[in-house]
């Protein structure tokens, strides 16, 4: 076991700062109840430095030797992730097309002793996210590809305005861009109930300035999103260094397992266990993605 893998949890995260292993105390509280006023009023959520300072070079470098095993692929999409030949209206936001060439690292290559994995795994940490988004509890996911990724955005590219599959996002950066590579969000821009397709189509359109925040971060910070309803992007990466940030997947419920079709969309290939569970996916709305 290397020295790294032998450290403790309170040696990774800053538990000073985030003390998760007194989920009772006045601090944790506090980090929790502002965790959860953040996400209600602006959909996401942002506990800087989670990672320990010192750490910010191992996670860099563990998570940059594992960057050339992503699958890269530039496709054209749209924001809600459907077929871009849809029958819709002429001027409906579904009809404006991007080319998103981002790439992700599956689960299986990313080793179970990185700083990310060794997160993604550990009780303490996924009842502390629990309790965030005010969940009783959270499952990791059973897919053996999209439960832990590592998302890379080279320079030239970027990952377009979309809204995600899940109601909520766990991400850390472990890579700034040297120049771009901005997260931009536009808080809880549509509901369950209601897409607001006005408010939709002007972002994309460049009428949206008002609906868009930009969020810096830091490698090492974690943030907590509601992308199912926020519309974002990684804004185009610009000079010679790529974006890296890993995204923890969890599920309210367990044995969740990605589509077929999704799954090789993002990782171009499928497992047995893929083929086994399509057909049985539940939704929980009726969004159009």
């Amino acid at each position: 076991m290397s020295t790294l893998e032998a450290m403790t949890f309170d040696q990774v995260v800053d538990t000073d700062r985030y003390p998760l292993s007194e989920p009772e105390s006045a601090e944790a509280q506090a980090v929790v109840s502002r965790a959860r006023r953040e996400l209600a009023d602006l959909g996401c959520t942002v506990l800087p430095d989670f990672i320990r300072p010192s750490l910010r070079d191992v996670l860099r470098e563990e998570c940059s030797a594992i960057a050339p095993r992503a699958h890269f692929d530039v496709e054209t999409v749209n924001v809600y992730n459907i077929a871009v030949d849809s029958a819709l209206p002429e001027d409906h936001p579904g009809r404006r097309t991007f080319q998103r060439g981002n790439a992700f690292v599956a689960r299986d290559r990313v080793p179970e002793g990185a700083l990310v994995s060794r997160l993604y795994s550990h009780k303490v940490f996924q009842h502390f996210i629990a309790r965030c988004f005010g969940l009783p509890q959270l499952h990791e996911l059973a897919d053996p590809l999209s439960g832990l990724v590592l998302n890379v955005v080279q320079p030239g590219m970027e990952h377009p305005w979309h809204f995600d599959t899940n109601e909520f996002t766990v991400s850390m950066l472990t890579q700034q861009a040297q120049s771009g590579g901005d997260f931009e969000y536009c808080p809880n821009i549509r509901s369950a109930q209601d897409e607001r397709f006005e408010d939709v189509r002007d972002v994309l359109d460049g009428r949206g300035e008002r609906l868009i925040r930009r969020l810096p971060l830091q490698p090492g910070d974690l943030q907590l999103f509601k992308g199912r309803y926020s519309l974002h992007r990684v804004s185009p990466v610009r000079g010679e260094t790529a974006r890296h940030s890993a995204i923890f997947a969890y599920s309210e419920r367990p044995g969740v397992i990605g589509s077929v079709a999704r799954t090789r969309q993002l990782f171009g290939r499928v497992l047995p266990e893929h083929l086994a569970a399509e057909g049985r996916a539940v939704r929980g709305d009726r969004l159009l993605d």
